[in-house]
């Protein structure tokens, strides 16, 4: 109990190495964040439905509610857990918002709001119940309508977030081999480098087949065949941008290994927006891609050939493809921005952070000796003279990734019942395609900035 309402450094002082207070408390608010992800997944889990129910006014109306912001009806059983969805995320982003708006303008460790960040885990914990547990008892009506919308813009901004966490770790990963390559074996990183821009070209170019093959119709899906080869032709504009002379000149660290990683998270984008079309011939869902592979293509000349049959249609559940890749990305992008610790840092250019030394790195004046005589490792506090990170901007971007948890466990608030329909999806579809388009742009300004901003110092 003591550790749970003091700092991080008692938290994880006897199951961690020595590590630094700033990386530290990062981790738990992300472990945070991740338990409430799997109290939401667990909401979606069959048989929820069931106890869900039981809560006042989750579903009062009925077996076949209407709801006045949607169109038709949808079954109560399908609904309730995407209700408790956004009843978990509710409190997950209310909680990190009004942490980003106390930890404004914290300069140091000194600060006593610096305390209730790194430190109070016991009522910090005790709050997210209790808003949770409120949450649940938030009355249908302009709740949902509107938090859908915040839910879709908060997801959009954190997409481009993860461009930029993407980006930073594409440059950091170059910069680490092109390191390594002066300092010798020059060959053998160089083929490490030169395979994995090829492995991720390659795979955009099959994606780009891929996507021809099963989500374009030659006389239909207009709009997929527009998406398909527009955002191509901007990856091959940006990877030429990225290797021309001038570009290099003026930015050193751009190549095609940055090029290719952008590439290749366009092409899921990409996905992920056309996965969100209403039209069932557009859009196949995985299980019917895998049948047309798996299915012969030639048909014998005595044999009858069946009527068609309409494509089933798409699980109602969140846990298909391009949901579970949305949550791998953000998991790993989570992560890498809790413990990501290079100098020169597009994420703490962006977050306006300081240098963070290595996680776990031995603090000075501790030796190896003091580990040896059963000294209690402590994670020590690097802050007593500048925030290592904006805690503000830390809080906001958790809020805004409660928002794409939310966003991506519910299909973005559009799954189809078999018998209605509840609602377009035109919206999320132009949402990731507009955050694509926007990604792209974003690397595009970070290669030609410094041709055009010459009395700025982009190094």
């Amino acid at each position: 109990i003591p550790c749970l309402c003091s700092g991080a450094s008692c938290l994880l002082c006897r199951c961690c190495p020595n590590s630094k207070n700033s990386t530290v408390t990062r981790l738990i608010y992300a472990f945070l964040l991740l338990l409430s992800t799997v109290l939401a997944c667990i909401m979606l889990a069959p048989g929820m439905e069931e106890q869900l129910k039981k809560i006042p006014g989750f579903c009062d109306e009925g077996l076949h509610t209407h709801f006045p912001h949607l169109d038709g009806f949808v079954s109560c059983d399908v609904f309730v857990g995407y209700r408790a969805v956004y009843r978990v995320s509710f409190a997950m982003a209310v909680f990190f918002f009004l942490l980003s708006l106390l930890m404004i303008e914290v300069k140091t460790s000194n600060d006593p709001r610096a305390s209730i960040h790194n430190g109070f885990w016991f009522f910090k914990i005790a709050a997210i119940v209790a808003i949770m547990v409120g949450a649940f008892y938030i009355p249908e009506g302009p709740f949902t309508r509107a938090w859908f919308w915040i839910g879709v813009s908060g997801a959009f901004c954190f997409i481009l977030i993860q461009l930029v966490l993407l980006v930073d770790f594409a440059h950091s990963w170059n910069e680490s081999w092109v390191e390594k390559m002066e300092e010798g074996n020059s060959k053998c990183w160089y083929a490490a480098l030169f395979s994995c821009t090829t492995l991720f070209y390659a795979l955009s170019l099959v994606f780009v087949v891929l996507f021809y093959v099963f989500y374009t119709k030659p006389d239909d899906c207009t709009e997929n065949k527009f998406f398909i080869s527009f955002n191509m032709i901007l990856c091959i504009a940006v990877s030429i941008v990225s290797i021309l002379p001038k570009v290099q000149e003026h930015q050193p660290r751009s190549g095609l290994l940055q090029s290719s990683v952008i590439t290749l998270y366009t092409m899921y984008l990409t996905w992920a927006a056309m996965s969100n079309e209403p039209e069932r011939n557009c859009n196949p869902s995985l299980l019917n891609i895998i049948t047309q592979i798996a299915a012969p293509t030639a048909v014998p000349a005595n044999a009858t050939v069946p009527p068609a049959t309409p494509a089933p249609p798409k699980s109602l559940q969140w846990w298909d493809a391009q949901s579970v890749v949305g949550l791998v990305i953000f998991v790993l992008c989570l992560l890498y921005s809790s413990i990501r610790s290079s100098s020169n840092s597009q994420v703490n250019k962006l977050t306006l952070s300081s240098s963070d030394t290595a996680f776990l790195e031995e603090p000075v004046g501790t030796g190896s000796g003091a580990a040896e005589e059963g000294d209690v490792r402590r994670v020590t506090d690097n802050e007593k003279d500048g925030v290592q990170y904006s805690y503000t901007f830390f809080h906001f971007m958790l809020f805004l990734a409660s928002l794409y948890i939310m966003m991506t466990l519910t299909n973005w608030y559009s799954p189809d019942a078999d018998f209605k329909t509840m609602t377009s999806k035109w919206p999320a579809v132009w949402v990731k395609m507009t955050s694509s388009w926007v990604c792209l742009l974003l690397y595009l300004w970070t290669l030609v900035a410094p041709l055009v901003l010459t009395n700025r110092d982009f190094s």
